[in-house]
Order: C-alpha cells, then sequence, then structure tokens
C-alpha cells in the first residue's frame, strides 16, 4: 500500500520558516516526481514546487527564491523548506509522487501564516 505522510505544519508568524516532510512507503520516491502543492480556503488546488526523479528542480513564481524543495532517498522523503512566509499562503499543503499513469496523494498539512 502507497502511503504519502506530510508533517510540519502549524502556525508561523509572517516572515518565518517551517520545513514540511513528507514521508513516502510502498514505492521508492526516488523513482518517481515529487512536487508539493497547495490549496487555500476557497481556492482552487496550486502546484509549488517540483523535483523530478533526474533534472533539475522548479518553483512556482510565487515562491521562487523563498522555498526549496529537496529529497532525501536514503529516508524516502521529500522535503520543502519555506522561508519568509506570507499571510496569503496559508493552506493545505500536499506532497504528490507521479510516475506514468500512478499518482499517489498525501492527506496534507496545514500552514497557517499569521501574526
Amino acid at each position: 500500500q502507497v502511503q504519502l505522510v506530510e508533517s510540519g505544519g502549524g502556525l508561523v508568524q509572517p516572515g518565518g520558516s517551517l520545513r514540511l516532510s513528507c514521508a513516502v512507503s510502498g514505492i521508492s520516491a526516488s523513482d518517481y516526481v515529487m512536487s508539493w502543492h497547495r490549496q487555500a480556503p476557497g481556492k482552487q488546488r496550486e502546484w509549488v514546487a517540483i523535483i523530478p526523479a533526474i533534472g533539475s528542480s522548479a518553483y512556482a513564481l510565487s515562491v521562487k527564491g523563498r522555498f526549496t524543495i529537496s529529497r532525501d532517498n536514503t529516508k524516502n522523503t521529500v522535503y520543502l523548506q519555506m522561508n519568509n512566509l506570507k499571510p496569503e499562503e496559508t493552506a493545505v499543503y500536499y506532497c504528490k509522487a507521479n510516475r506514468n499513469t500512478n499518482v499517489y496523494w498525501g492527506q496534507g498539512t496545514q500552514v497557517t501564516v499569521a501574526s
């Protein structure tokens, strides 16, 4: 059974930082394109960052320079380091794995940016 479990969310002040983790089981994350997405209340889910199995990472323009996606293949885990967070980035953050037609999502972790 494939599972993606996000953690690391919480309440942070504007300008603060959080590191999200996505622990993967049932598949080898190193064989998959891994990505982070977020969904704010009343809005559609949007893509945030992606790290391919091979190649360079990419970021949404709104987070470029502040967020960093990385993976630790020894732990089968993907991370999202988020710096200088803004209130409008309050959302549920989701981890996704895909390879060809196989797509898996985690349950999400809440990030709230407020003073």
